[in-house]
């Protein structure tokens, strides 16, 4: 089988340093894990003890990521990071300390349900900036808070936003005070402190290093920069944090000298996706080498190596084919064989695709 390999001591040594960082700004985090779609292995591997003692809550977008991370920690504080879909309600209170909201009569029902468990229910209200992903509307914020301050079993502990995950709009510094300025007007219009302005992730970190973070922005919830060691803002490394915390290896099981152009009539039955080619280039030949994944697994757009060698010809549901030009290498050895690795390089979508697929093994190490 192809392998990701994890390597856990750098993604730990991340996670310290993110939470020495944040300490030293005075700004509480949660460790987003979705990426792990609540791998156990991969919760008792990296959240140790030493590992979490400085983080504020482990969020995820899954409830059986959640209710997993509770049955490896009890001890855990949780936060679900999306809306919840009013249908799990009860599945929220159980195993979600704190839920990000932005639906009135979800709120309602989490009121209800926790009433009935006998439990008060935390939430973050999401405030929409621009994104026009989730939150509330700016100019129902008032309405909005009037009515959930009013519940009996749901306490309200911040406001937040959602920035950069769907459009890209960049989370400013002039973004980020309209949060801030919102948190100030509920707290006076209502005698309510509003313990997290909830306005930073992964894409945010920049502005922390740039002094372009509004004081009142004191809560971040932070995934990639965690397990990649980048903000997505540039896709650039993030102060001394690991970037290469995760490689991709295929086994080779085919490898031969074929034609450059399909032979036969081209029909829109095909399941997979190719690569352009050039029809005029019909005796040309190169060597292909067929990779034990496919479409199932990851898309091919997330993998990325260094090998200018390798191109991309096609793949299916079960297998990838590179072509690898005439397989040799500088000094004219035979570069590839049946029964090699190929290693390519992943970006976020690659590693939670490959981590999703049962048929990819996963394999921890400290280093190489």
């Amino acid at each position: 089988m192809a392998e990701l390999i994890i390597y856990s001591e750098r993604i730990k040594e991340n996670i310290k340093y993110l939470s020495d960082f944040f300490e030293a700004n005075k700004i509480a985090w949660s460790l987003v894990t979705k990426v792990f779609s609540g791998d156990k292995t991969f919760l008792k591997t990296i959240l140790t003890k030493d590992v979490i003692k400085k983080i504020n809550s482990v969020g995820d977008s899954r409830l059986t990521s959640l209710r997993n991370l509770r049955e490896v920690n009890p001890d855990i504080k949780t936060i679900y990071i999306k809306p919840p879909a009013e249908i799990y309600a009860e599945d929220i209170v159980e195993y979600a300390d704190i839920s990000l909201n932005s639906s009135l009569s979800t709120i309602l029902v989490l009121n209800e349900v926790a009433k009935k468990k006998g439990k008060v229910h935390k939430i973050i209200i999401m405030i929409e900036l621009g994104e026009l992903r989730e939150g509330v509307k700016r100019d129902n914020i008032l309405e909005f808070y009037e009515k959930v301050f009013n519940l009996s079993h749901i306490e309200v502990i911040g406001i937040g936003s959602n920035l950069g995950c769907m459009y890209g709009v960049e989370p400013t510094f002039d973004k980020l005070l309209q949060l801030s300025l919102y948190k100030e007007l509920i707290s006076a219009k209502f005698n309510k402190e509003l313990k997290y302005v909830s306005g930073g992730t992964s894409i945010t970190l920049p502005l922390i290093e740039n002094t372009m973070l509004p004081k009142e922005i004191n809560h971040f919830r932070i995934g990639e920069a965690a397990f990649f060691g980048i903000s997505p803002l540039d896709n650039k490394p993030f102060k001394k944090l690991h970037t290469e915390t995760f490689e991709f290896y295929a086994n080779i099981i085919e490898l031969k000298k074929k034609k450059i152009v399909p032979d036969g009539i081209i029909s829109d039955a095909n399941v997979g996706h190719t690569s352009e080619y050039d029809k005029n280039n019909v005796q040309e030949t190169s060597y292909k080498a067929i990779l034990d994944f496919g479409l199932l697994d990851v898309d091919k757009n997330d993998l990325f190596t260094d090998d200018k060698d390798i191109s991309f010809v096609g793949i299916t549901s079960d297998m990838l084919v590179i072509d690898v030009g005439n397989n040799k290498t500088s000094s004219g050895e035979t570069k590839f064989k049946v029964g090699d690795k190929v290693n390519f390089k992943l970006n976020y979508m690659g590693v939670a695709r490959l981590l999703s697929s049962k048929f990819i093994d996963k394999i921890y190490k400290k280093d190489k």
